[in-house]
């Protein structure tokens, strides 16, 4: 009997992540008729088809289930058996990393961030994406490396999460607006036109809730989905914008900033990765870069 070829469990562990013969070749690089040769391959060494045609795409079937988590698992102990353990020379590293941020963290901590790691490792390369949700697939499957924000419910059990920096959410207007001069009340606060802040399109939250404890109510006059957007909007018109004062340090500047005059609470911006990545020397060491640069006061 002749031995397995051990190559298959790496290609078998795409295979069954994307569910789809094409995605998995350009995830391996190969040509889509060599991954599915290779899948032939990996049917008759495993004695079932693995993966069968039904409506648009491939299912997996019984066997395929039973086997994916063992070998994802396999995949990633023999990652980390192969990965060098001493520290490597940052200077001569070649690799990029994908970081899936919210809406203002690239504004505010990109360019230190940036400038940090090409001064130590100049052939590594940052690549920002935007994070629509909160789901951690892109963690799990591997297209995204670092991923900040705030912990939901989403976020699967065996992430890592390392906390950022603490943040409070604090009012923004432009200069010479009203509300720039003369102190600010929960009164002259809520009587003001408002951008609301939510992906879904609904702005009723944490800071309407404290509102309406003390009998007030916000008029929301549009609604947006991140901080940029808030702050530019409120930038140039007679709006007022309330959001994170340490995401949006650098946005806010040349605009009048002041604390809600309400109890509101706090949130926690995390960093999130996955744990095939915790003892990667260099991934390790980006991690604490970023630590750093958002732990640092502005």
């Amino acid at each position: 009997m002749s031995k397995p070829d051990f190559n298959l469990l790496l290609t078998l562990d795409v295979l069954l992540a994307e569910g789809n013969v094409a995605r998995a070749a350009e995830r391996l690089r190969l040509s889509p008729s060599a991954m599915s040769r290779a899948l032939a391959r990996l049917r008759e060494t495993t004695g079932d088809p693995l993966l069968v045609r039904a409506s648009r795409g491939l299912v997996p079937t019984p066997r395929a289930l039973e086997l994916r988590e063992t070998v994802s698992q396999l995949v990633q102990d023999t990652e980390a058996v192969l990965r060098p353990a001493g520290q490597p020379d940052l200077k001569s590293v070649e690799r990029t990393f994908t970081l899936r941020t919210s809406e203002g963290f690239v504004e505010n901590f990109g360019p230190p961030l940036i400038a940090r790691v090409s001064d130590a490792a100049p052939g590594i390369r940052l690549s920002f994406v935007p994070k629509l949700d909160r789901e951690s697939s892109a963690l799990r499957d591997g297209t995204v490396d670092l991923e900040t924000g705030v912990i939901g419910s989403g976020m699967g059990p065996e992430i890592r999460v390392q906390a950022l920096f603490r943040d409070r959410f604090v009012g923004v207007v432009r200069a010479g607006h009203p509300l720039s001069r003369g102190t600010v009340t929960p009164a002259r606060y809520a009587a003001g036109r408002h951008i609301g802040l939510s992906r879904r399109g609904m702005p009723h939250g944490p800071i309407d809730d404290a509102l309406s404890e003390l009998g007030l109510q916000r008029d929301i006059a549009t609604t947006v989905g991140g901080f940029s957007t808030a702050v530019a909007l409120a930038r140039a018109s007679e709006l007022i914008a309330s959001v994170p004062e340490r995401h949006t340090g650098n946005l806010r500047e040349g605009m009048h900033s002041f604390p809600l005059p309400f109890p509101a609470p706090e949130i926690t911006v995390s960093l999130f990765w996955h744990p095939r990545f915790h003892a990667d020397p260099v991934h390790r060491w980006l991690r604490s870069v970023v630590l750093e640069v958002c732990g640092q006061p502005r």
